[in-house]
């Protein structure tokens, strides 16, 4: 039966870089009334069994997702963002591939400790696992670690003089082809969806060109609503969608105290994203699990 009312397609928990809980991304969403939500963390699905449990105990629609990183095939981009939604979490192809994402995470992490040892700021891997929490350990925990032994004054300038690209601390990501990531969510069962576009510092023809090389590959849809697209950039990225026969998706990136200025399911008070969007990706996703998953 089709639903009313918005929903959110991109939100993270601690299990990767956000500071809500899976159980409180849906308390929080039932809260603000929506009526459906996707919870997509960094490379890992760890967080969704409690997230589709709490939404049968809370009763909100929730959807497997998750937001994996890719090279990007052109444009010297480092990487794009694909997001996966609707898979089924315990489909076989998920344990080789996060089992291949997590040791590529531990050996590039082990190298950043390295790199910022040697440059004279004692970091170990003890001290960024443990300010994680026991969860994915992203280039902020090194920051909160650089800050914390006051060699940084500030987080941004941990990233603005160690952590960046071409910086000392900085250690390049392994990443998953466009293409191994697109497939994974497919067999799993999933669409995948190109994650906000706008920020890859492309032109608009440039995108177009992206989508050229995507679609092929196997993209179903492209976030048309996101928390920083200005109205001018929506109607592109619906031209985009509507070019390349992509679904229209999109959500708020919410990431609770990490980025306080953004909302779930409301983004910078900006968004308001029907639920119609999920429900015209239900038919593609039912007919990817009987090819998949039989």
């Amino acid at each position: 039966m089709e639903k009313n009312g918005i929903i959110d397609l991109h939100t993270h928990s601690y299990c990767s870089d956000g500071t809500f809980s899976p159980e409180g991304l849906v308390l929080l969403a039932k809260k603000q009334g929506l009526c459906a939500i996707a919870l997509t963390d960094h490379d890992t699905i760890d967080g969704l069994e409690q997230f589709l449990m709490a939404g049968k105990k809370h009763e909100v629609e929730t959807i497997a997702g998750i937001e994996l990183a890719a090279k990007c095939p052109s444009f010297h981009q480092p990487e794009l963002h694909i997001v996966g939604l609707g898979f089924d979490p315990k489909a076989p192809v998920w344990t080789e591939q996060m089992e291949r994402m997590k040791n590529n995470r531990q050996n590039r992490n082990i190298k950043m400790a390295s790199q910022l040892t040697q440059i004279g700021l004692p970091v170990t891997m003890e001290e960024v696992m443990e300010n994680a929490g026991g969860e994915i350990v992203t280039r902020a925990h090194f920051a909160n670690i650089l800050l914390k032994k006051r060699y940084v004054y500030t987080r941004q300038e941990a990233f603005s003089k160690y952590l960046s690209q071409g910086l000392p601390g900085y250690v390049p990501k392994i990443l998953l082809t466009p293409t191994e990531c697109i497939q994974t969510i497919h067999l799993a069962g999933g669409i995948s969806i190109l994650a906000h576009p706008t920020l890859y510092n492309l032109a608009q023809d440039q995108l177009d060109s992206l989508c050229s090389e995507l679609v092929p590959l196997g993209l179903d849809g492209i976030e048309c609503f996101y928390s920083t697209y200005s109205p001018s950039q929506r109607k592109n990225m619906m031209k985009l969608a509507k070019k390349h026969h992509l679904f229209p998706s999109g959500g708020s990136d919410f990431h609770g105290n990490n980025k306080p200025l953004i909302s779930l399911g409301t983004g910078k008070g900006n968004l308001s994203i029907p639920y119609i969007l999920w429900e015209n990706m239900k038919p593609k996703i039912k007919e990817l699990k009987k090819c998949n998953l039989q």
